[in-house]
């Protein structure tokens, strides 16, 4: 789709202030963790829920969010997302104790799960595939990697100042703008796609995916082996098996399952699973390094994590879509997600005894500049290849994949990271896992693209010259 250029950049600006926003709230929650654990009774595991509800809630309907944008329209799921964002972001606010908080972030979630494949899927449809929608797509990381970076400031500064609560007030403004501005800046949903919808698929899809979630957010809170962790697992697996038998055979599944079964979309899966695991137990590193060990307040910690943010914001705009255009997406998809990896290592090395912001910076440029280029490398690949029609699925699929990522990798970390008695060697522990599992993912995106040796020898030029 071309548009002119004025709407074209109105949209865009549009769709970047929404990843903003989702941003925003990721990072904001993590600088007000300790006052929210304190004054709302959580323990030193259990305040991962605060994160991990909105995972479950996020994760567990993502699937049933991209299908839905497929079928009822993009504009449609866009303002239903942010109508239920902004809704229970004031709940949050209001929250009384530590059950009302967590049920405000799983419904938190279930807006996100409409709200996120629908932003991607207008990306994907209204900007074509190469320069146009690599810089799209760059102009979406660069909002992205902005929210990151106010989320850090602002959390900081908005819990200082005012108190935790106001890390949720601060979306129900934003949130409202954006669907106000929907109709008159996104275009009309076309006419209804043919076919049903699958809704056994969606059931399956949706409790599969929230109890896996669930019981990777548990384990470090009730143990792995009890049975609201390991059974919850369990069920998740079951279920999720059973749904891949179910759309096999399924006239209008709501996951084709060619699109899963496709190299490029497979190996994004794997990546970015790896890349928001190590994020989100990055980040955890990082403000339990700041705040218990070093003894930082909440806007310290906050202007800490400024020069990751702001790095990785520079490069996913500036430096992403030439690098696409000149390397593809999977030489810099494997580059990015090693330099990544490198760049925790670095980051680890500050983390000392008597360190702090100065000896954490070489390496928060370093992650930042890779996790710039590797998150928004990671969605162009996604959308890659992909038909119109299909677009939410698959942004689906992906998002989906980065949730259950995100939770496993937070469930891991805080368990490494609390299983010593020093906290410090434990986050040392868990940020050199982190480290050696993101260079681990780079390595598993070059070696699965490579093609295999009877795809060489179907594409030489000899055997072509035999068969004919």
């Amino acid at each position: 789709m071309n548009l002119p250029a004025t709407s074209a950049r109105w949209r865009l600006g549009l769709l970047a202030l929404t990843q903003l926003i989702v941003a925003l709230d990721y990072n904001i929650v993590y600088v007000a963790l300790p006052d929210i654990g304190r004054e709302l009774g959580f323990g030193p595991a259990s305040v991962q829920w605060v994160v991990s509800a909105y995972s479950v809630g996020l994760g567990g309907l993502l699937l049933f969010g991209g299908r839905a944008v497929d079928r009822l329209g993009a504009r449609r799921m866009f303002m239903t997302g942010l109508a239920l964002y902004g809704i229970a972001s004031l709940a949050g606010g209001l929250a009384p104790g530590a059950g009302v908080l967590i049920a405000a972030r799983a419904v938190q979630g279930i807006g996100g799960a409409l709200l996120t494949p629908a932003t991607l899927a207008l990306i994907y449809r209204g900007f074509a595939e190469g320069p146009a929608r690599n810089k799209a797509l760059g102009a979406w990381g660069m909002a992205g990697s902005a929210g990151l970076a106010a989320g850090s400031l602002l959390g900081g500064v908005l819990t200082n100042y005012l108190g935790w609560e106001w890390v949720f007030f601060v979306n129900v403004p934003l949130a409202l703008s954006c669907a106000l501005a929907a109709p008159r800046l996104l275009p009309a949903d076309p006419p209804r796609t043919p076919g049903g919808f699958d809704v056994p698929g969606a059931l399956l899809a949706t409790a599969g995916s929230a109890l896996l979630v669930f019981g990777l957010a548990s384990g470090a809170d009730a143990g792995w082996a009890s049975l609201r962790a390991a059974g919850a697992l369990t069920a998740g697996a079951v279920l999720l098996v059973a749904l891949l038998a179910v759309e096999a055979r399924t006239r209008d599944p709501l996951i084709p399952l060619r699109l899963a079964r496709g190299r490029s979309l497979a190996t994004t899966m794997i990546v970015i699973a790896v890349f928001q695991g190590t994020l989100g137990g990055g980040y955890y590193i990082l403000t339990s390094y700041l705040q218990p060990v070093r003894g930082y307040s909440s806007l310290e910690a906050g202007l800490s994590f400024l020069p990751l943010t702001l790095v990785c914001m520079l490069a996913a705009v500036k430096l992403t879509p030439p690098l696409l255009g000149r390397f593809g997406i999977r030489a810099t998809l494997a580059a990015s997600t090693v330099g990544t990896g490198i760049g925790i290592a670095a980051m680890v090395l500050g983390t000392t005894a008597d360190g702090g912001f100065w000896t954490l910076l070489p390496g928060s440029v370093v992650w930042g500049l890779f996790g710039g280029v590797a998150f928004v490398t990671l969605f162009a690949s996604a959308g890659s290849g992909v038909a119109p029609h299909e677009q939410g699925v698959a942004s689906g699929l992906a998002t989906s994949t980065k949730e259950l990522g995100g939770a496993l990798g937070l469930a891991v970390f805080v368990a490494l990271a609390t299983s010593t008695p020093h906290l410090l060697d434990g986050l040392h522990l868990a940020g050199w896992t982190a480290a050696a599992v993101t260079v681990a993912g780079g390595l598993i995106a070059l070696a699965l693209e490579r093609p295999s040796l009877a795809e060489k020898l179907t594409k030489s030029p000899a055997l072509e010259g035999a068969v004919k």
